[in-house]
């Protein structure tokens, strides 16, 4: 804008001075002009006078005197043309002037007037003549330069005057540009309306100021929504990953770096080199929508991955592909869960079938006939044996089935542990003293809100585990007691221990650390797992504690 101004200054100021030029050469020529023809006639009138005035010798050396002394030409005509005098000339020479313009004029409404131009030395003559009595005619004529002849003349002085008045105009066009342009370079666009300037600019600042308080609140509102995405996502457990189109990373989640180990990164595959989520994020950036698992850390994270498309190319009706977004979720618990429901069944299956085999063998052999007379009580006892086992596997598997289910919120009530733990105590009196075990209680009163039914098949399973899996003469001791508002329960028993590689697993469905010695003990594999899953409903957490040959301490916390 600066340059256009100025050079719209300087163009304006070029053109004034032509045009000036011009104007004055016109006016200064006309006044030169007019001053001439003046002069001209002037002196034709008095030459005139004098001559009607004198004798013919008096006339001649009058007419030679004058020519001597005036700048201008003087000549004297002959009524038939010939020149009689001439004082720039020699007259014999000179040819007949009966044609001329200016004669032809006079002779015949006594003066005359013409103006000529001479092409070879650009100059303009005046020609005046006045007819005598005598019909002679006096003809006096002035020489001066044409307008080109006089601007040729003065061409020195001219270029000087153009020259100094360009360099005027060009400084005076960049300080006028400067000085305009200045307070529009000042203006405050943070606060238009605040600025003094043009007045022709206040609709223009007035409407930048509505501009600037549309776009501030556009701004405001565009940093709240990052703000709240990046507050979201932040707090996302999930990892979420959004790509461009060539594979450049947009935006990564707190979650997504923890899970990919990337840092900062301005690339997919610097995020990542797992195998499977390359091949994911270059399936969702050529278009399609795909699923993979990665497993990092011991967790395994499902990875979907989904291009982001808008619309279709004209030209090629191909998608138009904007980049991809990657969505990864945690799915360690639900693959072990089901890494577990595929052990259960098989376990299940087994555990189920072992009993009944044996119990169709010791029938078949009685039904057949093979077995004595004598070694049918035998068979029977086998069958009733296994049939117990069989019914205790099932039982527990139902209690198991409904510790799964959420209807038992409706059956907590307050419950007195104490009480509880002295009727299991009760209950399994018979087996401690055939295991030589002795079981103590030290506790006090203790009052929880739960499942009456769950609570005593914890209490038992942990007291039965104790018993079972003790030394002869050793000895279960059960504690109960509050401590800093929790409910504190524990069974501590002088058997054979845990080893420690097992802890991890102990309270798994059918999992036995010794599985030769599970048929000794009659235990079904699912003692520990219904009171890890009785703590889970009642929002408790185990410990164990466990030495091989010294013991094992479990304490749930409620």
């Amino acid at each position: 804008m600066r340059l256009r101004i100025f050079f719209s200054i300087c163009l304006a100021s070029f053109l004034t001075l032509a045009l000036s030029l011009i104007l004055v050469t016109r006016i200064m020529y006309g006044n030169m002009s007019d001053d001439i023809r003046h002069e001209v006639r002037n002196e034709a009138g008095y030459i005139s006078l004098a001559v009607e005035r004198m004798d013919e010798n008096a006339l001649s050396e009058y007419i030679s005197e004058t020519g001597k002394i005036s700048k201008n030409r003087i000549t004297f005509i002959d009524n038939d043309g010939t020149v009689l005098y001439d004082n720039y000339a020699d007259a014999s020479n000179m040819e007949n002037h009966s044609e001329r313009e200016e004669v032809k004029s006079a002779l015949q409404t006594g003066t005359g007037e013409a103006t000529r131009l001479s092409d070879t030395i650009d100059e303009v003559n005046y020609y005046y003549a006045v007819r005598l009595s005598d019909n002679k005619i006096l003809r006096v004529a002035n020489t001066s330069h044409s307008i080109g002849g006089l601007i040729g003349k003065s061409t020195v002085g001219i270029v000087i005057v153009v020259i100094a008045v360009i360099a005027a105009a060009v400084l005076t066009a960049g300080f006028l540009a400067k000085t305009i342009i200045s307070p529009i370079n000042n203006i405050d666009l943070d606060n238009p309306v605040s600025n003094y300037t043009y007045e022709e600019l206040s609709p223009l600042l007035a409407r930048m100021d509505k501009q600037n308080e549309k776009i501030q609140h556009q701004i405001e509102k565009l940093s709240r929504q990052k703000q709240e995405f990046n507050y979201i996502t932040a707090n996302m457990n999930e990892g979420l990953v959004i790509l461009g189109k060539h594979g450049n990373v947009i935006t990564a989640n707190s979650a997504a770096k923890n899970i990919l180990g990337g840092e900062e990164a301005s690339d997919y595959a610097e995020l990542c080199r797992d195998t499977a989520y390359i091949k994911a994020v270059e399936t969702a950036l050529s278009g399609t929508a795909n699923e993979a698992k990665l497993e990092r850390d011991g967790c395994i994270y499902q990875i979907t991955a989904n291009p982001v498309i808008q619309g279709t190319d004209e030209a090629t009706g191909e998608p138009v592909r904007h980049g991809a977004v990657l969505f990864l979720v945690d799915i360690t618990d639900r693959e072990n869960s089901e890494q577990m429901r595929r052990e259960f069944s098989a376990n299940v299956s087994h555990e189920l079938k072992t009993p009944l085999t044996s119990i169709m063998g010791a029938a078949e052999i009685i039904q057949t006939g093979i077995a004595k007379k004598e070694d049918i009580p035998h068979f029977a006892g086998q069958i009733h044996s296994e049939a117990s086992r069989l019914l205790v596997l099932i039982e527990d598997i139902i209690k198991l089935s409904r510790l799964d289910e959420e209807g038992l919120q409706q059956e907590f009530e307050q419950v007195e542990l104490d009480k509880i733990c002295e009727t299991v105590i009760a209950e399994l009196g018979c087996k401690a003293k055939d295991k030589k075990v002795r079981v103590k209680f030290d506790g006090e009163s203790v009052k929880l809100y739960g499942v009456k039914a769950v609570l005593h098949e914890m209490i038992y399973n942990l007291c039965d585990n104790a018993i079972a899996y003790n030394k002869p003469n050793g000895e279960v001791k059960i504690s109960l007691h509050e401590e800093d508002g929790k409910k504190i329960l524990s069974v501590a028993d002088t058997g054979i221990g845990i080893p420690h590689e097992h802890h991890a697993r102990v309270f798994e469905r059918f999992y036995r650390v010794d599985k030769s010695h599970s048929k000794e003990t009659g235990g079904t594999g699912l003692g520990l797992s219904i009171v890890k899953h009785g703590a889970i409903l009642h929002d408790g957490s185990i410990d164990l504690q466990s030495e091989p040959d010294k013991g094992t301490k479990i304490t749930i916390s409620f």
